[in-house]
């Protein structure tokens, strides 16, 4: 009887139940972690275009050649309903333009800053042009029109 409940308990193996235990594993597994990047790195690819565009316009077209850009220009949009996008998508007021640019500007590095205005092609020719105005009113000289580059001509 005592011998089966010292083998019910493992009571004799106990010598090599403490030599296991002492026994450390020194590799590190780095599948999971791999695992876990590879997942994130297409998470990142599938969602970075996404990214990129802000405000929703329907852009014209033009034929007129890119221009080389050294850092990222600051972004004004124009809706066809009028309203002024600063950016991805913070609306803002028109007479809030001219005070938050040259905050911003400052911030990096002065007036030299280059303005991208896209405006969508439906919208008026006369909002364009006042945010275009009180851009220049205000002193800022690098103001470019985005457009789409124009398909089958």
């Amino acid at each position: 009887m005592g011998m089966s409940a010292a083998g019910a308990s493992g009571g004799g193996g106990g010598r090599r139940h403490r030599r296991r235990r002492a026994a450390v594993m020194a590799e590190i597994n780095v599948t999971p972690m791999v695992d876990v990047m590879l997942v994130l790195l297409i998470i990142f690819m599938v969602a970075a275009p996404l990214l990129t565009v802000g405000v929703p316009l329907d852009l014209p077209q033009t034929q007129a050649k890119t221009l080389d850009i050294d850092k990222e220009p600051i972004t004004l949009s124009v809706r066809l309903d009028g309203k002024v996008f600063l950016g991805e998508n913070t609306e803002i007021a028109l007479d809030e333009l001219v005070p938050r640019l040259t905050a911003i500007t400052a911030a990096r590095g002065g007036m030299d800053e280059r303005i991208f205005v896209r405006g969508d092609k439906k919208v008026d020719y006369g909002t364009v042009m006042r945010v275009m105005g009180r851009l220049s009113a205000a002193g800022f000289k690098r103001v470019a029109l985005v457009t789409e580059m124009e398909q089958g001509s």
